[in-house]
């Protein structure tokens, strides 16, 4: 971004706010390498075809190709056309509610939030696509309509990071459901939250057959691992409420086990649902995390189109 865009992109930023978000800018464009940038592409745009329209069928077509549902109203065969995708629209949608304002390394889990999502804005926008932001906590916050350009990335990372929501709590499926009304057309979503949510899974799993949906799930450290420190009273960020917490050895041992079970069902509700899950520690690099989960993306949707086929 030139000296000119970054002058009118900080009007009514405090100091801080705006070293924190250039310094966001700074890292996450010299992560979106040509390696991740490639692997990227791949991923998504790999898929390469959509749906465009149905035609009659013609001598040498491809039989798999045939649409038995109009070739049943038609009563002669039917096949459907494809056009190849060089545009795509990716969405984020960023949970803010009041739990990922905490974070006892790397930095709380709302900055971690609004660097993926930066990485992930600045890759499409290298690759040519367009990029829409949806934010939201207990209700859907705000929504940025889908752009080019470094400048709308800008204002991305800006409004993650300086948003003040009125919700404390967290609604997924109200995003998912909100997605469905401004994205008419199949997207690229990613889905930025600690997922400390219930009763979302089934919209959820209704959307990705739409969209090509991912979960980021972000935790810190002390979420899953607790010191041995005996009794420990804790408030959650979004009830409010006080918890006294077993963080004796035996209760730590017990915390961890608990916290590794509701991973195993969210990875497992996800994966029903044909939804990828890219997990995130705020206290580990995750650029490497990132392309590993581009790669095997690729392979599954390499196996699905298989399947199909």
């Amino acid at each position: 971004m030139n000296s000119t865009n970054e002058a009118s992109a900080s009007v009514g930023l405090s100091p801080e706010l705006f070293q924190k978000i250039k310094a966001i800018q700074i890292r996450t464009q010299r992560l979106v390498t040509d390696v991740l940038a490639g692997e990227y592409e791949s991923a998504y745009k790999g898929r390469g075809m959509e749906f465009d329209q149905v035609r009659e069928y013609q001598a040498g077509d491809d039989v798999r190709h045939i649409d038995w549902n109009v070739t049943a109203r038609m009563s002669s065969p039917f096949v459907k056309e494809y056009r190849e995708e060089r545009e795509l629209t990716v969405m984020l949608l960023v949970d803010v509610s009041s739990s990922g304002a905490f974070g006892t390394r790397g930095g709380f889990k709302n900055e971690v939030a609004a660097e993926i999502a930066a990485v992930l804005a600045y890759t499409a926008i290298h690759s040519n696509d367009r990029v829409g932001l949806i934010v939201f906590s207990d209700e859907v916050e705000l929504f940025i309509p889908p752009k080019k350009g470094r400048a709308h990335v800008w204002r991305v990372i800006r409004e993650i990071l300086e948003f003040r929501p009125s919700g404390q709590g967290t609604d997924i499926q109200a995003a998912i459901e909100y997605m469905g009304r401004v994205v008419r057309r199949r997207a690229v979503g990613f889905v930025i939250s600690d997922f400390f949510d219930s009763g979302y899974q089934e919209r959820l799993a209704v959307a990705a057959r739409r969209h090509d949906l991912t979960a980021v799930t972000l935790r810190d450290v002390r979420e899953t691992e607790l010191p041995p420190i005996g009794l420990l009273e804790v408030e959650d960020a979004e009830s409010g409420e006080v918890i006294l917490i077993d963080a004796s050895r035996k209760g730590v041992a017990a915390h961890r086990e608990a916290q590794a079970m509701e991973a195993a069902v969210l990875s497992e509700t996800l994966r029903s649902a044909g939804i990828g899950e890219l997990r995130i520690r705020t206290d580990k690099p995750y650029i490497d995390e990132l392309i590993t989960y581009f790669r095997d993306h690729r392979s599954v949707k390499r196996k699905r189109r298989r399947l199909a086929g």
